[in-house]
C-alpha cells in the first residue's frame, strides 16, 4: 500500500508538492474543479461546505483539460520525487447533463471521452467520479474533534429543493430561470448511471484509466429532494454489476462507509478489496451515523483504522490511501497542520503492517 495526499486546485503549487513529500507520501490525487469559485468559503479554508447555493461556480464549459496542462502537472509533481495517481471529479460545466439526462448530453458525453483519453495519454492511470444530481451536501462545519479542533459533520437532513442552474453542488448556470431542478426517482437515476458507463468505461478500458465511483457524500438515500445512488454498502455491488469491466473501479471512502446506516466497514472493506475493484482509498475516520455525524482525527473515531489496513493487506490492496479531508488544527497553518498529523499516523500504521 502506497501513502498520498489530496490536493484542491488552488493548491497544486510546488510548495505543497514538498509539504506532502515531506510529510512522507508518495503519490497525489488532485482535484482540477475549483470548489471555490464564487462561493461563500475561503480557498484557505480547504473544508467546502456551501450554503444552498452550492460550494460555488462551476467551470468553463468551453474549455475542456488539456493534454497540455496534464502533462505539465504530471511533470510538476514527478519533479518533487512523487506520482500522480489520480484526477478526483469532473467539472459540472462539463457533464451536467449527463447527470441530469439534459439537451446537451451528447455532447457532454463526448466532452467526457475527450477528457477521459487525455488523462491516459498524460500518463495518469485514475479519473474519480461521484455520479450524483446534490452531489456532497448538508454538511456543517464546528469545533467538533479533539481540542475543539474545526471540522466538518452533519446535523439532520438537508431537504432545500435545488435552484435551476445547479447540480451536483455547484451552479453551472447563474443565469438559468427561476424555479428549481424536478425530482426523478431512484430507478431514472440508476438507468442514467448505467447508460454513462456503457458508453464511457470502453474509452477508459482504451485509454488506460480506471473510472473511480465515489458513494454518496452524506449516505442519505435522497438530498435535496434528489435520490442518492451508493448509500449503503450493498449499492456498491449493484454499481459493480452494470458493467463487467475491469476499468470499473471505486473510490473508496472509509468515512462515508462509516456514516451509513447498515453493514459492517470492515465486511465491506473485505468485499470489495477482496474483488479487487477498489482504485484508491479514502483513509478518514468518524463517529455517528447519516443523519448525525462528525469527522474525527483519523486515530479517535469509530473506525479501527488499523484493522482496515489489516484486512486490505490480506486482500492485497497495493494501492493508494489519502487522508481526503481531516480536522484542521489550531495553529498559522490549520490544514497542514491536521494533514502532517493524518500522514504521520499513516505512515506509521503503514510501516507496522509491514
Amino acid at each position: 500500500m502506497k501513502l498520498g495526499l489530496g490536493l484542491y486546485r488552488h493548491m497544486l503549487t510546488r510548495e505543497n508538492f514538498q509539504f506532502a513529500r515531506q510529510a512522507g507520501a508518495t503519490h497525489l490525487v488532485v482535484h482540477l474543479v475549483d470548489y471555490f469559485k464564487g462561493g461563500a468559503h475561503s480557498p484557505r479554508d480547504n473544508q467546502p461546505t456551501g450554503t444552498d447555493r452550492g460550494w460555488g461556480l462551476a467551470g468553463n464549459p468551453e474549455k475542456l483539460w488539456t493534454i497540455e496542462e496534464l502533462v505539465d502537472l504530471r511533470k510538476a509533481v514527478e519533479a518533487e520525487g512523487l506520482k500522480l495517481e489520480a484526477i478526483e471529479n469532473f467539472d459540472p460545466a462539463h457533464w451536467h447533463d449527463v447527470l441530469l439526462d439534459g439537451p446537451k448530453r451528447k455532447e457532454q458525453i463526448e466532452n467526457v471521452k475527450t477528457m477521459i483519453r487525455r488523462i491516459g495519454q498524460a500518463g495518469i492511470p485514475i479519473i474519480g467520479y461521484n455520479f450524483s444530481i446534490a452531489g456532497v451536501c448538508g454538511r456543517v462545519t464546528g469545533p467538533f474533534a479533539r481540542g475543539g479542533a474545526i471540522s466538518v459533520g452533519m446535523e439532520g437532513t438537508l431537504d432545500t429543493p435545488m435552484p435551476n442552474g445547479m447540480v451536483w453542488n455547484m451552479v453551472y448556470d447563474a443565469k438559468a430561470p427561476a424555479g428549481t431542478v424536478g425530482t426523478v426517482s431512484q430507478q431514472e437515476l440508476w438507468r442514467r448511471l448505467s447508460a454513462f458507463l456503457n458508453e464511457v468505461l470502453p474509452v477508459a478500458e482504451e485509454a488506460g484509466v480506471e473510472m473511480a465511483a465515489h458513494p454518496d457524500d452524506p449516505p442519505m438515500p435522497a438530498m435535496r429532494g434528489q435520490p442518492r445512488l451508493v448509500y449503503q454498502p450493498h449499492l456498491y455491488q449493484r454499481l459493480i454489476d452494470l458493467n463487467p469491466s475491469p476499468a470499473n473501479k471505486l473510490e473508496f471512502c472509509l468515512g462515508t462507509m462509516a456514516e451509513m446506516t447498515e453493514g459492517d466497514v470492515y465486511d465491506t472493506v473485505d468485499k470489495y478489496s477482496h474483488q479487487g475493484r477498489l482504485a484508491y482509498v479514502h483513509f478518514r475516520n468518524v463517529t455517528g451515523k447519516v443523519p448525525h455525524y462528525k469527522e474525527t482525527f483519523v486515530d479517535e473515531g469509530d473506525i479501527d483504522m488499523l484493522r482496515v489496513l489489516k484486512v486490505l493487506k490480506a486482500n492485497k490492496f497495493d494501492g493508494v490511501l489519502i487522508p481526503d479531508h481531516t480536522p484542521q488544527m489550531s495553529c498559522d497553518a490549520p490544514w497542514h497542520a491536521g494533514m502532517a498529523y493524518a500522514m504521520g499516523y499513516m505512515k506509521a500504521a503503514l510501516q507496522a503492517m509491514e
